[in-house]
Order: structure tokens, then C-alpha cells, then sequence
């Protein structure tokens, strides 16, 4: 996972990062929040946002096939 701008909290994520919870591990202790599951795949632009610090996840990369 790379973060792509600390600033606008937007962060890109492969298959290897799912399935994709935040607050991420190592996440500062400001940005601390009850875990929430982030369905980037649900959408066919491939981004959705955490509801509560609003960051932003974007999917990069071949989308995983079949089942995990």
C-alpha cells in the first residue's frame, strides 16, 4: 500500500491489501477510529472512502478473481 498524499488522505491498494480495514496498521493515534471494512471492489471506479476519517482508498492493479 502507498500513501499518494498525506494531505488529501488518499491511499492506493492491490489485491495483496484486501480485504482493506481502517484505520490502517501503524496509523497515527490521531487518526484512530473504531475498524471498519472498506469495499473498494463494490464500485466499478474502484474507490471508496472510510466513513469515518474520510480516507480515501483507491484499487490499483488486476482485480482478484474467484473466491479468497
Amino acid at each position: 500500500m502507498t500513501t499518494l498524499d498525506e494531505s488529501q488522505r488518499q491511499v492506493a491498494v492491490t489485491a495483496h491489501d484486501l480485504p482493506l480495514a481502517c484505520p490502517r496498521p501503524g496509523a497515527p493515534l490521531w487518526a484512530r477510529h473504531p475498524r471498519v471494512f472498506i469495499d473498494v471492489l463494490k464500485s466499478e471506479s474502484g474507490e471508496a472512502a472510510c466513513p469515518y476519517c474520510g480516507t480515501q482508498y483507491r484499487f490499483e492493479g488486476e482485480r482478484p478473481k474467484g473466491h479468497h
